[in-house]
């Protein structure tokens, strides 16, 4: 029997993705029109033998969370459940916390999976190299190719190319290890909970030795007056940053990341394997990278879902590439769709509008003759008349069979860098104005046209 774990992550961890992710969860998205984890479910779904699916996060279980997991279980016939951490665990506490929920009914083998992946999930595959490579408690990671560059920016990985054992894993480093680079997918069996519990149990000594991280003054003060003082001033409230001090202390015990604190220590001790995969992969970190990703699962969906893409037929409006469009959406025969172009539910799309590389979300209203580019139109948001919305793409160098989507930072030499153009919710644009590399906070009635510019 197996099981599948999917980290979620949490509220304060979806920063990058704002203002979209003010609406909904990061996790909850709609890429290429389903929900980011519904991606990862339905590769779930397909491994024989999988049992349940959970998914662990620090999220407060909401209506839409809720909603979604209901949907899912309905849909998909199995057992999803939220398990929710009272903290950030990171990716390996997230796990040991809730073993017993992993491990009830005796799964032999368990997936990991990072939630703002965008992939193939090649899991039966995983499967299958574990029986052949590795021995038969090892565990597997998924790896793919990059960039001599670009590999800096995620985990790398050494392997011996004979037998596919990771024999060095350095996170992020400095200066070029390896071109193979970890995908944040993993394929475990129970025993890894031995090599996680050995790293809590040595945090929790060096909490007994180190009990405050605080800066030297506070330490002495709880050396040399036994505590007492510490103690007193918490009890009595304390400063915000004092009160927190146990907890994190607390946290830093649990707190337990995968990468660094596991990885490191089991490359080189015939236990820790590497797939490599040739097939699609991303992160998905900000809004500009979903549209990458949109584009990316569109693609898979000509072999996977074909019923998910749009046809062009008679009295329908042209589609061009790979177009999603939701039952629901209203769309003009006049208009111009794709490539790459997701529409949500209840979506208006008048006449002679022209839509390419863009997710547009529920309910917005795209009037006649606008135009949107490299963009994502929030929900319930209105285009006017013979406006354009434009942004710049981020896609990888697509002359690089190896590039990957570079984590853009929002300003580069003080100034905005350009990327694509966000529309939270409810954003009304006039007509015949044109918005360009913006970003746009929800609520916002706009009566000009701006070009580069977060507009609060």
């Amino acid at each position: 029997m197996l099981k599948a774990v999917i980290l979620i992550g949490g509220p304060q961890k979806g920063t990058r993705f704002r203002p979209l992710s003010f609406e909904v969860p990061k996790p909850l998205f709609p890429v290429a029109g389903v929900p980011m984890l519904q991606h990862h479910i339905e590769a779930c779904v397909k491994v024989p033998n999988l049992k349940e699916i959970l998914l662990i996060g620090f999220y407060q279980p909401n209506e839409e969370l809720n909603r979604f997991l209901f949907n899912a279980q309905q849909e998909f016939k199995m057992s999803i459940r939220y398990l929710q951490e009272f903290a950030a665990l990171g990716t390996g506490g997230g796990i040991y916390h809730f073993r017993d929920q992993i491990l009830s009914g005796s799964p032999e083998a368990f997936f990991v999976l990072n939630a703002d992946v965008c992939s193939a999930f090649p899991l039966t595959e995983m499967l299958n190299f574990q029986k052949e490579h590795g021995e038969p408690n090892s565990f597997v990671i998924l790896g793919t190719t990059a960039n001599r560059k670009q590999s800096m920016n995620y985990g790398c990985i050494v392997e011996n190319e004979e037998t596919n054992e990771v024999l060095h894993y350095v996170e992020k480093p400095s200066t070029f290890v390896s071109d193979i680079i970890n995908c944040g997918i993993y394929l475990f069996n129970p025993e890894i909970f031995q090599h996680i519990g050995a790293v809590f149990q040595k945090n929790q000594q060096d909490m007994l030795l180190y009990p405050y991280d605080g800066n030297k003054k506070k330490q002495q003060n709880n050396v040399f007056l036994g505590g007492n003082l510490e103690r007193s001033r918490l009890s009595a409230g304390g400063t915000e940053e004092e009160r927190e001090e146990p907890t994190n202390g607390w946290h830093r015990a649990e707190a337990i990341r995968l990468e660094q604190d596991i990885f490191t220590a089991l490359a080189g001790q015939r236990k820790l394997y590497v797939y490599k995969t040739l097939s699609f992969w991303s992160q998905i970190k900000s809004a500009g990278s979903a549209i990458y990703a949109s584009r990316l699962y569109l693609n898979q969906y000509r072999t996977t879902h074909p019923e998910r893409l749009a046809p062009n037929k008679e009295g329908a409006p042209k589609i061009t590439g790979n177009v999603y469009i939701h039952p629901t959406a209203s769309i003009d025969p006049t208009a111009v769709l794709g490539p790459n172009v997701s529409i949500g539910t209840g979506v208006t799309i008048g006449a002679g509008v022209r839509v390419r590389e863009s997710i547009i979300l529920h309910g917005a209203n795209l009037q006649d003759q606008c135009c949107v580019l490299n963009s994502i139109v929030g929900w319930d948001s209105t285009i006017g008349k013979w406006a354009r919305v434009e942004g710049t793409p981020s896609d990888p160098n697509p002359n690089d069979p190896f590039a990957k989507i570079d984590s853009e930072t929002l300003f580069r030499d003080g100034k905005l860098t350009p990327s694509i153009t966000i529309l939270g919710c409810n954003v009304t644009i006039p007509s015949e104005v044109i918005i360009l590399n913006s970003i746009v906070l929800p609520h916002k009635d706009l009566n000009r046209g701006f070009k580069n510019q977060i507009i609060l």
